[in-house]
C-alpha cells in the first residue's frame, strides 16, 4: 500500500481534481481515507435519482468515501452548512472548493478495481476487483 496526500486549492472542482491525480499517479485501485475542507457550491446526486441537485453557499466538507481508479471511480460525500445541517450524496464534477480541500488517497498496489455492468444488477457499472 502507497498513501497520497495532496491539497486542492479555491476554485478547483473537488471530484475533477481527484480524478485527475488519480490518472497523473496512474492509481488502479484506492480509497479515500480522509479528506475536509470547505466548497461554495456542491453538485450532488441523491439516493434513486438520475438528476443533480446544485447548492450555493458556504459548506464543511465533514466526510468523504469511496472507491478511486484509473478505470472508474465511485465517491460519496457529506457536507454541512452554516447552520450545521448535514447532507450527501455521489460526489461528481461540480463542487467548488473554497478555501482548501485536503485529500489523503490509499492506493492499493496489489489489485485493480474496474466497473463492470452486471446483467439483472444495479443498472449501473459496479465495482469489480481484479488481482495483479
Amino acid at each position: 500500500m502507497k498513501s497520497h496526500t495532496f491539497r486542492l486549492k479555491p476554485g478547483q472542482d473537488l471530484f475533477d481534481s481527484i480524478e485527475e491525480f488519480v490518472k497523473q499517479n496512474n492509481i488502479e485501485a484506492g480509497c479515500i481515507l480522509s479528506s475536509v475542507g470547505s466548497l461554495t457550491h456542491a453538485t450532488l446526486r441523491l439516493a434513486n435519482r438520475s438528476d443533480y441537485n446544485e447548492y450555493d453557499g458556504h459548506f464543511e466538507i465533514v466526510s468523504m468515501a469511496g472507491t478511486v481508479s484509473v478505470h472508474g471511480s465511485h465517491l460519496h460525500i457529506a457536507i454541512s452548512n452554516s447552520d450545521g445541517v448535514t447532507f450527501g450524496g455521489h460526489l461528481v464534477s461540480g463542487c467548488k472548493i473554497y478555501t482548501t480541500a485536503e485529500i489523503v488517497l490509499l492506493e492499493l498496489e496489489d489489485v485493480v478495481y474496474k466497473r463492470e455492468m452486471y446483467e439483472n444488477d444495479s443498472g449501473y457499472e459496479e465495482l469489480v476487483v481484479y488481482k495483479k
